[in-house]
């Protein structure tokens, strides 16, 4: 085999290895893509629990009556938010 043949096959057998190496790759970054997404998902759906913990936590100051005058304001502006955006979905509805 000459030398010029030898330097070819070397370049083929590095060019499979790497062609390997980078299907793999794809593999693992379509894996960890997956992960990234479940993950997401779970942030979520952990951010509203706690968001309806916070509400309950709220609602049971104001029911024991231990709620300050910063935390009814508070309130009073989540019921409000509420409110209009209730509102605002009642009115595309209407349309």
């Amino acid at each position: 085999m000459s030398t010029a043949e030898q330097q070819l096959k070397r370049i083929q057998d590095k060019l499979q290895q790497l062609l390997k190496q980078y299907s793999a790759v794809q593999k693992e970054n379509i894996k960890l893509n997956e992960e990234i997404e479940s993950l997401k998902q779970k942030i979520l759906t952990q951010q509203k629990n706690t968001d309806e913990l916070k509400q309950q936590v709220s609602v049971l100051k104001l029911n024991a009556g231990e709620m300050g005058e910063v935390d009814k304001k508070e309130f009073e502006k989540r019921i409000n938010a509420y409110v209009k955006e209730i509102d605002r979905c009642i009115a595309m509805l209407g349309k």
